[in-house]
């Protein structure tokens, strides 16, 4: 959690220089973001199914590795189309990370304490957000490469860490096979629907690419449920979406990540571009956030071991909704404390809901399913956070004079006065109001859950189940 949180923040905070670096285009610096969650999105249940096969510690070591490597040769791109290919390869290993993040804690604590633990994991990832952007102001002032090279040692150590001191506590699955048919026609469906909502959302609807997309994803997704219906050892489980608890976390968790993930996205440009600030003081100014999820995380997680996750999941996302409303006060000048209120008051919300609905999903599945669970659950929320990009960037950039737009993103709009910038800040307001409406449908599908009681109840079947199988 650590290293993925602490990549996304340096990463995002150096887009500008980036930008300038590589003498590439807005688009071109979006897809560098995009291609990496793509790949990790469409790959991530085929990593969850290899893992319960094959077991968890032995992929999550091996996704160690190959992010190491990928972060390595990024640093050594020499254009934007070399890095968004590296990007490719990197989210191919966080795949991996990812798809058994969960499902190895999950693993390893039981039931009563499993909020505690996933709201401790969401700490780690909070100091991860809080250390990302600083680090990367830091580190792009040095080159611009060290962005990725400081990945290297730090997932070297985890894949050391990981193989001295990771058990394999889940047993393999027992239904064995590999659902090849239902991989492929997932991966090319998902892959043409999240590139033609990106593509769609920066290029125009009308693109030939983008129809083309969505007439492949229209045909191949509904196909792929289908197959995975009728499979005798599906890559998907859709058993799993039985559970009421199970499916209304995870939906709550695609509109988590449509509702957040643009968030960052859209207030480096803000400090950057509209504030002028150089990349260390825009990481320090974000910090907020992570702070408000650092501070709430672990007691949410122990709360709702106590007493369940919907109301406060949804009450979560109720704060988020309040935050994100109150962003759309800022201005080119707005004093800082005002941004880091709005921005503290965001975090607070996501970390009241992120451990407590992490906790509710994984703690329904069978444990020879927690893989392949929590790929559905990265799956979905990376899924909503592509989304979230591609249509805040379409919001924002519409309608904004193209030198202003350049100026913006690249984080050289010293000579812009107020009154250019106009349309930029208003764009942006449109955009925190949609993410504002967005967190509260989160909120209702939230408390559509079942309550604590009656998913204990719930899942007592499924433990009684496990132990009648052991």
């Amino acid at each position: 959690m650590l290293l993925a949180t602490i990549n996304s923040g340096t990463l995002i905070i150096a887009l500008p220089n980036l930008e300038r670096a590589l003498h590439t285009s807005i688009l071109s610096l979006v897809w560098v973001i995009l291609a990496y969650m793509i790949a990790s999105t469409v790959l991530v249940l085929t990593a969850g199914r290899l893992s319960d096969l094959f077991g968890r510690k032995r992929a999550y070591v091996a996704g160690f590795i190959a992010f190491a490597l990928t972060s390595l040769g990024a640093g050594f791109a020499a254009d934007a189309g070399q890095l968004i290919l590296w990007r490719i390869a990197q989210g191919v290993g966080s795949a991996f990370i990812f798809a058994n993040a969960a499902a190895l804690v999950t693993d390893a604590f039981p039931r009563e304490e499993l909020g505690l633990a996933l709201g401790t994991n969401t700490m780690v990832a909070a100091v991860g957000l809080v250390l990302g952007p600083v680090l990367g102001g830091a580190l792009v002032s040095i080159a611009w490469p060290w962005v990725f090279w400081f990945n290297v040692p730090v997932a070297l150590a985890g894949a050391v860490w990981g193989g001295l001191i990771l058990r394999e506590l889940a047993k393999p699955d027992s239904v064995r096979g590999f659902d090849l048919l239902g991989t492929a026609t997932f991966v090319l469906g998902l892959t043409g629907l999240v590139f033609a909502v990106s593509r769609g959302g920066l290029s125009g609807w009308d693109d030939p690419l983008v129809i083309g997309g969505l007439i492949v994803a229209a045909v191949l997704l509904p196909l792929f449920v289908v197959i995975e219906h009728r499979g005798r050892a599906p890559m998907l489980d859709l058993t799993i979406f039985r559970d009421r608890l199970f499916s209304a976390a995870t939906a709550a968790a695609f509109i988590n990540g449509l509702s957040r993930f643009a968030l960052m996205f859209v207030f480096v440009f803000y400090f950057q571009g509209a504030q002028g600030d150089d990349p260390i003081t825009a990481g320090i100014k974000l910090t907020p956030l992570a702070l408000g999820m650092l501070i709430s995380s672990p007691v949410a997680g122990r709360w709702a071991d106590r007493h369940g996750s919907r109301t406060l999941a949804a009450l979560g996302m109720l704060v988020s909704a309040i935050g994100l409303g109150a962003m759309t006060t800022l201005e080119v000048h707005t004093p800082y404390w005002q941004s880091t209120l709005w921005l503290l008051i965001v975090g607070v919300g996501s970390g009241m809901f992120n451990s407590p609905n992490t906790a509710a999903m994984m703690g329904t599945v069978p444990a020879q399913r927690r893989g392949i669970a929590a790929g559905a659950r990265m799956m979905l929320q990376n899924t909503g956070a592509v989304i979230s990009i591609a249509f805040v960037l379409a919001i924002v950039t519409s309608a904004v004079p193209k030198t202003v737009l350049l100026a913006v993103f690249s984080g050289l709009s010293h000579g812009l006065t107020s009154a250019r910038l106009a349309p930029f800040i208003a764009n942006m307001h449109t955009a925190l109001w949609v993410l504002a409406i967005v967190s509260l449908v989160g909120a209702a599908v939230s408390l559509m859950r079942p309550s604590h009681s009656s998913a204990r109840a719930d899942a007592r079947p499924v433990a009684e189940a496990e132990g009648a199988a052991a």
